[in-house]
Order: C-alpha cells, then sequence, then structure tokens
C-alpha cells in the first residue's frame, strides 16, 4: 500500500470530518454572518500538497511551509504556483508549524488520535526545528501533549494545543516546559496576540468559542467569543490574526474562514469546507505580504482575496 494511505484512525478522523462537511454544506444555517466589505473575488488555487495539509505559514522570503498530516513531513513551496518540496522526510511534524525570528521551522508532533486523546496523560510528543533550506532536523523540545498547534510569541515563547484533551503547553526561551500551562477543553488553533500579554485559543468541540488566556494569569482562560447556535457543529482548526490583531479561524464543516469582529464571528469567506489552516502571507515576492491563504484536507493551497490587508499586491 502506498506510504501515503490512510488507515487505522486517523481514516476514522477523516471520514468523519468529510461527512460532517457533507451533511452540512447544503444547509445555509450553519453560517456565520458576512463580514462587511468582503471582497467579491473568489479564492484562487495557487498550489496543491499531495497529503491533508494541516497547518502553514510563510516566511520573511515569502516561502510557505507546510506539515502533511500522513506523511510526517514538511512541504517548502517557493512561490504560487511552483511545484511543493518535501523538505523532510516523516519526521512526524504532522501538527502546527512557525517561523522563528532567525527564520528556521518549529513544528509540532504528535498529532495523531492516539497521541491526542492521550497527551495530558503521557507528554511524550516533541517541538522539532528545521532547517528551512536544508530540512535538518533536531529536537527544540520535548515532553509535550499530541501537538496540534503550535504559536510563537513575541519574546520567543512557544505556546501548543492537543486537541483532544484540554492542556495548553509552553515552551520558555530558555528550554522551560511546562505541559499543562493552562487548560482549554478541546483546544486547537492558537495565537499569540502582537503584544504577547494574550494567547488566544479555539475551542473545537463540543461548544465551539474562541478563548483569551492572559500571559500572567493562565488559570484564569475567558471564553471570550462563543460560537452562534447555527455554528455548534463548524468545527473550527485553526488560527491567524491579521495585521490589526483581529484572529481568523479556519473551519471544516462550516466552510468558512472567520474573522473575531466586536466580539462576535463573522464570515469572510463561504465554501471552502475540511479547511485547516490560514495565514498571511510576507515580503515583496512569492506568497507576498497581506495576502491570506487557506490550507485543507484536501492539500490544496488557496488564495482568499476576501481576506486580503489593504494594500497587498
Amino acid at each position: 500500500m502506498p506510504r501515503t494511505a490512510i488507515r487505522g484512525p486517523r481514516a476514522l478522523l477523516a471520514v468523519a470530518l468529510a461527512a460532517a462537511a457533507a451533511l452540512l454544506s447544503p444547509a445555509p444555517a450553519h453560517a456565520a454572518p458576512a463580514c462587511e466589505a468582503t471582497a467579491a473575488a473568489p479564492p484562487v488555487q495557487v498550489a496543491h500538497v499531495p497529503d491533508w495539509a494541516e497547518s502553514i505559514i510563510v516566511d520573511q522570503r515569502g516561502r510557505m511551509f507546510a506539515t502533511a498530516y500522513f506523511t510526517g513531513r514538511v512541504y517548502r513551496i517557493d512561490a504560487p504556483g511552483s511545484t511543493p518540496v518535501a523538505l523532510t522526510g516523516n519526521i512526524g511534524a504532522n501538527g502546527g508549524i512557525v517561523v522563528r525570528d532567525d527564520g528556521r521551522l518549529l513544528v509540532g508532533t504528535g498529532n495523531d488520535l492516539g497521541h491526542s486523546l492521550t497527551g495530558d496523560l503521557f507528554p511524550v510528543s516533541k517541538l522539532l526545528l528545521v532547517d528551512p533550506d536544508s530540512g535538518k532536523v533536531s529536537t527544540y523540545a520535548s515532553g509535550l501533549g499530541g501537538i496540534d498547534g503550535v504559536a510563537l510569541a513575541p519574546d520567543g515563547t512557544v505556546y501548543t494545543t492537543t486537541v483532544g484533551g484540554r492542556n495548553i503547553g509552553r515552551v520558555t526561551p530558555d528550554g522551560r516546559v511546562d505541559p499543562a500551562w493552562a487548560h482549554v477543553l478541546m483546544p486547537n488553533g492558537i495565537a499569540v496576540s502582537p503584544r504577547g500579554n494574550e494567547v488566544y485559543v479555539i475551542q473545537t468541540t463540543p461548544a465551539p468559542a474562541l478563548y483569551r488566556i492572559p500571559a500572567d494569569d493562565p488559570a484564569h482562560p475567558e471564553r471570550w467569543i462563543p460560537a452562534g447556535l447555527s455554528d455548534a457543529l463548524g468545527l473550527p482548526d485553526g488560527l491567524t490574526l491579521d495585521s490589526r490583531g483581529r484572529p481568523l479561524i479556519a473551519t471544516h464543516a462550516a466552510g468558512q474562514i472567520w474573522r473575531a469582529e466586536q466580539g462576535t464571528l463573522c464570515s469572510v469567506q463561504s465554501g471552502l469546507y475540511l479547511s485547516t489552516q490560514i495565514t498571511y502571507g510576507h515580503g515583496d515576492r512569492g506568497f507576498s505580504a497581506g495576502k491570506l491563504y487557506r490550507a485543507g484536507v484536501d492539500g490544496k493551497i488557496y488564495e482568499v482575496p476576501a481576506g486580503a490587508e489593504p494594500g497587498a499586491r
């Protein structure tokens, strides 16, 4: 059987997500209201990873990097329309990915069903450091729950989520690991506010909501913006921030990209089912600054004009 074949628990997860999307997509009631002043241009496919694309990020040179759920590889895509290059072999990098200030990548491992469900009890997953040019891999930190989301604070602190549990992990710049720094049930996407004083976490189920956690008071997470009743089965996933610090959230079954505005969630884009992550571009070439990109279970990468920042080229 090919290496990319879907087996075991992962097959069940993929089937469940696909079934949820199929059931919910015909029903317009399962939708957040549209955000104001969204562009009319439709999403445009700009790349295709040959796998479930779990997470994406763009570095300062405008290159995109993607983690592959089934093969555990990290892919590099140098520009829209380019063929993805497998930067690594199977290193178990099937969770979140971020770019450090020095250009190297931090990627999460253990985002399979088994590690996700046992991560709170047996935190054995690693954060890996990957060179974006050579693909050289080393261990940055270990002792975390199965890593789904990864977020990087301005001071270099790293935060992680374990989607099947309740623990939010933290790794300080000097290497101290706390696998249970804070608690949010079924945490998924994660991001850090521009000042680094708050950590945003999306709860996928059973009652989707956007949480914010004070960085200096992790024992008191705030259930900041709950999803509406019509979005209770939307299955929100990845999380990023725009230039104004507003969270944007990819969804599986709702088929929308949500944005947090004035205490509510609105839809930037609809019709993109089984989305896993969104991210903004950087630099003046390749996946350039101000443009919003979406990845999904289908491996397709779309540019989403409706989410572009003012002045994006």
